[in-house]
């Protein structure tokens, strides 16, 4: 069976609100195969969001120009659960553009990673509960307002699901499974990326438009071959790195052999003539949930 993919690109996002290289930051990972065909490994650490989506558009560049389609994974939700788009009344029968045109309407994220999620955060809640319900976490107990808390508040989900099925899907798989989105800060938290990444990737799909795929938005929640892919570019996915076990090598940091190992085992399984079934649910899935998951909540790549 035919390959899918000849690149293979990782993304380790980060919610900070400074600039930051090392450890807990931004990684991108890149596997891609040279004139040998053998697969070829590159990483990259930008400080801020700005230089990490400027990165991502030179990596698309030279992949263009090597007629190299890629997956594109990132380490945040792409959707929200199911009634979230509902419940901010927001227009459209597709809840998942609905959501991401909002974010990039209220989004603010500055080239110096200054940005307005908390702000964004707390307007949620205030047109879902008004008062600190379903989103939470601020850094400080001085950052709390009246909607939004610094710890999670009693009976916080404010008639939302607390997880997507993909997350319910990851339970006690890699540290006990993906958090919810609707926590902002503390470790593993993903709130504030999918926040600040989601307009990141819709900026991206905005630019290069039906060269892109979004899963499984736009595709469709089911195993993908090569025509489905005929004039794409790449395949934008989320994806969740504990689900792979990552050694990191001599003086690698943790978030970059993440990357690293991500971007291998895809190429594997891709080689191996396994990774388009992964584009798909298993056969105990209802057809309210794949209905869920392909127009709202979106699903984690190989969960």
């Amino acid at each position: 069976m035919a390959r899918l993919f000849n690149a293979y690109v990782m993304v380790d996002w980060s919610g900070s609100s400074v600039p930051k290289k090392g450890a807990d930051s931004i990684w991108i990972g890149v596997l891609k195969r040279d004139i040998r065909f053998q697969p070829i490994f590159e990483s990259f650490n930008p400080a801020t969001r700005a230089e990490a989506e400027a990165q991502l558009r030179t990596v698309l560049a030279d992949l263009r120009r090597r007629n190299d389609r890629a997956l594109i994974g990132f380490d945040f939700p792409l959707g929200y659960p199911t009634g979230f788009a509902a419940a901010l009344k927001l227009e459209g029968d597709q809840p998942w553009r609905a959501i991401w045109s909002y974010l990039q309407a209220h989004v603010v994220d500055k080239k110096d990673n200054v940005n307005n999620r908390a702000t964004v955060a707390a307007r949620f809640n205030r047109l879902i509960s008004n008062g600190p319900r379903p989103f939470w976490g601020t850094p400080r107990a001085a950052d709390a307002t009246s909607t939004l808390s610094k710890t999670k508040p009693a009976d916080h989900l404010a008639g939302m699901r607390e997880f997507r099925h993909a997350e319910l899907a990851t339970r006690g798989k890699g540290k006990g499974g993906a958090k919810t989105v609707w926590q902002l800060t503390g470790n593993g938290s993903v709130g504030s990326q999918a926040l600040l990444g989601i307009p990141a990737v819709a900026r991206l799909k905005a630019e290069l438009g039906d060269k892109v795929l979004v899963w499984p938005f736009e595709s469709g929640w089911r195993a993908l071959t090569p025509s489905d892919l005929e004039g794409r570019e790449c395949v934008l996915a989320e994806i969740y790195p504990s689900l792979v076990k990552a050694e990191p090598l001599a003086g690698e940091i943790a978030d970059a052999a993440q990357v690293r190992s991500l971007a291998y085992h895809f190429a594997r399984l891709d080689e191996q003539g396994k990774l388009a079934a992964l584009f798909g649910p298993d056969k105990a899935v209802t057809p309210e949930m794949r209905d869920e998951v392909q127009h709202e909540e979106g699903w984690i790549l190989g969960a």
